[in-house]
């Protein structure tokens, strides 16, 4: 159900014309926020939180950041936001890169598709029952928890090793093995996380490339019709498409074209 209905938002749908006041309002009326600005979701926890809204205990919001500054945080949000749409099955393609750099337009393109994919689930009627303040706040306790026990775990490995140093830097070995292994699960976990943020930009970035191989494809095809390959237009188009050597512009020659010919709709070269 998840998939069809985001399947059905295509780039012409009417969810990209909505404005930014409406979206702004939307997003500050159903979680209860008080954004200025539509680029100020950009950490990806407002993305997370509307997902929870409609997609009850798919969120780990225990998980998600609302104080997200940092790129490196506000990936964190996004990668929890990627395992939900992928739970989902949903296909829709979050570009990190852009979101997170705050750019206006890019967050508002998302939040525009993300109200739309919200109004079409349950016919748009919300839980009565949801309240996202709680909710926001039960996840950062939490949050603060996990924080808190894991300090106190590090807190306790280094008094260990200090005490351990006092008796002449000797220690049992079954402390220093289970020290030694936290300190090596702590450091995969982060080389993990890097790993999949990096998977995350490369994938975005094949995406966009597909994305505009394929305009420059749907050019190249209109080009070749019969009745326009002859076009001093469709000529100076795929002198463009087909130059070889990056490093001398076809452009000139493009511009010449059209320049000598009789007309720009002329049959004539």
């Amino acid at each position: 159900m998840a998939a069809a209905a985001a399947a059905t938002i295509g780039m012409m749908d009417g969810a990209y014309f909505v404005g930014r006041g409406e979206i702004l309002s939307w997003i500050n009326a159903t979680l209860q926020l008080s954004l200025g600005k539509v680029e100020e979701a950009a950490s990806g926890a407002v993305q997370c939180q509307l997902m929870d809204m409609v997609h009850p205990g798919v969120v780990p919001m225990h998980k998600v950041n609302f104080d997200a500054k940092t790129e490196y945080d506000m990936i964190q949000n996004y990668k929890i936001l990627q395992d939900v749409f992928n739970k989902l099955r949903l296909s829709k393609n979050i570009e990190v890169t852009k979101l997170v750099k705050g750019r206006p337009l890019d967050n508002l393109e998302f939040m525009q598709w993300l109200k739309r994919y919200c109004d079409s689930v349950n016919g748009g009627i919300m839980n009565e029952n949801y309240n996202p303040v709680e909710r926001r706040s039960k996840g950062c306790k939490e949050r603060s928890l996990k924080g808190s026990n894991k300090s106190s775990k590090s807190l306790q490995a280094n008094r260990l090793s200090s005490a351990n140093s006092a008796d002449g830097g000797l220690c049992i070995g079954k402390v220093c093995n289970a020290i030694a292994e936290e300190h090596y699960r702590e450091q995969i976990q982060q080389l993990s996380e890097k790993i999949a943020d990096l998977k995350i930009s490369v994938d975005s970035a094949e995406k966009e490339r597909d994305f505009y191989f394929s305009k420059l494809r749907d050019i190249e095809i209109l080009c070749q019709r019969p009745e326009l390959e002859h076009l001093p237009m469709s000529k100076a188009i795929k002198k463009i498409l087909y130059a070889a050597d990056a490093r001398d512009s076809p452009l000139p020659e493009a511009n010449e074209i059209i320049t000598r010919s009789p007309g720009m709709f002329s049959d004539e070269a």
